[in-house]
């Protein structure tokens, strides 16, 4: 019975892992009115200068949350039905590929941003960019330790695809639960908890309404859960293991992330932190690694903690698979509402949202037209943005003036010399009256 336990233990410590990791991935780089006012950095720009580690991430809106239960739906089910009537060994070989490859990139990715917070190195940072009519079309900034890593990527995922080792498949589970939690970003507490109940019903229903869950999650042979075996001998010829999905690690990591950023910005707030002002002194020179109190992270990740306590419980006590998001939603929505209402905070909480001040309305019908920069030498030729200097922006500002309404100053000419013409008529007619 002690290696059931510890199957257990460690199915606990990897969903943890991804969770808390992913978390502080979320976490920006503090910006201030200071850094906007610093001039493009001199050749060679380092691995640690602030735009090196930007990624595009994708953030979940009320709307999106309302449709996360019907889009989990329609692919779970799809793949019940490709694996019930088409060749599995064929379906999983396409998987293994699939996954392989953004296995590789997803690997890179998380390798390399925990080298350089592991050993805070600094090194040179090259930048691809191909412009194609004033456009960016490829855009590509790496270093050697993304090379290095990129190499070890591939080893490790040939290594996986030859072998199907248990070990190696967890590995590359735990990346892409990191990576996920810092893609997907909640614009507020009302999209993840929509998210959360509706994911809440899925779950229920497809495992113990029907079969098409335990069934994909048998047959589906890539990364999509963890995995840690009752027992090292092997019984009827294969170790058995016990399991827990990605889904129920990387879903409630997304809203537990949240949570954290919601704690950051409170304190940012009552430091009278803003976008358009300098930073304050306590936070002069750290736009990453400050303390700060985290009340709604900690309460949420505890609630994470007892919700998958309470489902490998049952799940033990009743030998059945249970969905765990039926324990783990409640659990991170509680969890969110008592600390809040403990706080008097429910306003606060409601009425966070990401992203506000940087999207805001154009008046109704104006629209935002773009910007094209002209070589200063040759005003014919659009060139890259990078191609000027940001004291250039005024003289290319006054050529676009004179190229732009060259008519308008034209007519404006000739409605001046018609004033001038009748003033010096007026001027002769007084003349020879006199």
């Amino acid at each position: 019975m002690s290696g059931i336990y510890a199957a257990y233990a460690a199915i606990g410590a990897m969903a943890l892992g991804p969770i808390y990791l992913g978390s502080f991935y979320t976490l920006d780089r503090v910006k201030s009115s200071e850094r906007k006012k610093k001039k493009r950095p001199e050749f060679p720009e380092y691995s640690d200068s602030e735009d090196s580690d930007a990624e595009e991430n994708e953030t979940v809106t009320t709307e999106d949350a309302y449709m996360f239960p019907v889009y989990g739906s329609v692919a779970l089910f799809s793949m019940y039905l490709v694996f019930k009537y088409l060749n599995k060994d064929w379906v999983n070989t396409l998987l293994s590929a699939y996954f392989a490859l953004m296995g590789v990139v997803v690997m890179t990715q998380v390798s390399v941003r925990v080298a350089k917070v592991v050993t805070h190195i600094k090194l040179p940072l090259f930048h691809v960019n191909v412009v194609h009519r004033s456009k960016s079309v490829f855009n590509l900034k790496f270093t050697y330790l993304n090379i290095v890593m990129l190499l070890l990527s591939c080893v490790f995922t040939l290594a996986y695809v030859w072998s199907k080792n248990w070990v190696l498949s967890n590995v590359f589970g735990l990346a892409l639960s990191v990576s996920a939690i810092n893609l997907i970003r909640l614009d507020s507490f009302k999209s993840g908890m929509i998210m959360l109940m509706g994911l809440f019903v899925y779950d229920i229903f497809w495992v113990f309404g029907t079969e098409v869950m335990v069934s994909v999650a048998r047959n589906f042979d890539a990364p999509i859960k963890v995995v840690a075996p009752k027992s090292f001998t092997p019984q009827e010829g294969k170790l058995q293991f016990t399991m827990l999905g990605l889904g129920d690690i990387i879903i409630p990591g997304v809203f537990v992330a949240l949570c954290l950023r919601f704690d950051r910005q409170r304190y940012l707030d009552a430091l009278g932190y803003s976008k358009d002002k300098p930073l304050p002194s306590v936070l002069r020179g750290r736009h990453h690694g400050f303390a700060f109190p985290k009340p709604y992270f900690a309460s949420s990740l505890a609630a994470y903690v007892l919700g998958l306590v309470t489902t490998i419980g049952v799940m033990h006590a009743f030998g059945t698979a249970q969905p765990a998001l039926l324990y783990l939603s409640p659990a991170c929505i509680l969890s969110v509402l008592i600390t809040a209402g403990a706080r008097r905070e429910i306003g606060a909480v409601f009425g966070y949202a990401e992203n506000k001040d940087d999207k805001k309305e154009a008046p109704m019908g104006e629209e935002e037209k773009p910007v094209h920069r002209y070589n200063l030498r040759n005003h014919d030729t659009p060139v890259s943005g990078g191609e000027l200097a940001d004291d250039e922006q005024e003289n290319v500002a006054k050529v676009l003036e004179e190229k732009v309404n060259p008519l308008e100053k034209e007519e404006g000419g000739e409605e001046d010399g018609k004033k001038a013409g009748s003033k010096k008529t007026r001027k002769t007619r007084a003349k020879a009256k006199k």
